[in-house]
Order: structure tokens, then sequence, then C-alpha cells
């Protein structure tokens, strides 16, 4: 049975509008998969105590580095993302340490180990959100990159070396 031409337009006004809503939607739904709301909207104290929330730095790209004092992994990583975060910071890229460990412990180790980019500490509570990341063991150092529109771009479980992270925010920042 052959469609009317009325009927032809309406199917067809119907697929554009389910093609639009696809294309404007789809993103937010995969997103909503992937633990990056919850980390944007998570709140975590910084090293002065202050409660700070992830997404104080949306609009820019944000790289969020999990570690620990106990960490050696993580502890060889931290030089290597200070000089990135200077290189990158007029860019419009934030370095965001989590330390999965005490405030005091992360009080001691800062005052020996300088890190220049805003540190915050979440304990043992940032299992669960290391999970909804994408991380099920809970390994550390743990690195989720997010770009300016709050998706997640990049995750890495281990250290980063040389030049790897560096590619990945010039390769984010050009998107």
């Amino acid at each position: 049975m052959a469609l009317g031409r009325r009927e032809a337009l309406v199917l067809g006004a119907v697929g554009v509008a389910a093609a639009a809503t696809g294309f404007l939607a789809g993103p937010l739904l995969l997103q909503s998969g992937t633990g990056a709301a919850d980390l944007l909207s998570a709140r975590f104290p910084d090293r002065t105590g202050r409660v700070r929330a992830l997404n104080e730095w949306s609009g820019q790209v944000l790289v969020c580095n999990f570690w620990a004092t106990w960490c050696a992994p993580c502890i060889e990583e931290i030089p290597l993302l200070v000089s990135v975060r200077e290189a990158f910071l007029h860019k419009g890229v934030e370095i965001v340490g989590i330390g999965v460990d005490s405030g005091d412990k992360i009080a001691q180790f800062t005052k020996t180990t300088p890190i220049s980019y805003p540190v915050l500490i979440a304990d043992a509570s940032a299992l669960d959100l290391l999970r909804k990341l994408g991380n099920a063991a809970g390994g550390l150092p743990y690195t989720v990159i997010l770009n300016r529109r709050g998706a997640i771009e990049h995750r890495k479980l281990g250290a980063f070396k040389g030049t790897e992270l560096q590619t990945l925010l010039s390769r984010t920042l050009a998107a």
C-alpha cells in the first residue's frame, strides 16, 4: 500500500525529529553511564579544609589524578604533572590531584614534595567513585581527562610517562 503525500510528510517529519533528538541528547545519555557527572559533582576538602567541587573547573580541560602518598608510581608521576600544568595552564587545562589518603598524610607529604596544582583529599570513600569511572580494581594512580564540556576523553590506570599526557592534552584541546 503506497503512502499518500500527507502520510509521507508526517513520517518524514517524525524521522527528522527523532534524528535531531538523538543527535542532541545522545552524547549526554552516553556520558551518563561513564561516571563523568559523578566526578564533576564530587566534593572533597582541599589542603586548607575548604570543600571544593570539581565542577568549579567547568569549561576547562580537567585532568583528575587519583593518587596516594604510599603509592610509588603516584609519587614518581607528580613532577611530570607539575611540569605539564605549567605548560598547559594558560591553554585552559587544570590538573587536580585527588589524594586517596588521610589529610594528615597528604599535609605531611606536601611539606617535602611541592605540588603546584590543587590537591583534594578523598580518603577511602573515593573507591566508589573510582569504580564508577571504570577503575574496578581501585588501583592508583588513576587519571581521568575531561574535555571542556565535561565529557571523559581518556582514562589511564598507571603513571604517565614521557610526553604521553602532553600528547593527549594537545589532542583534547584541538578537538
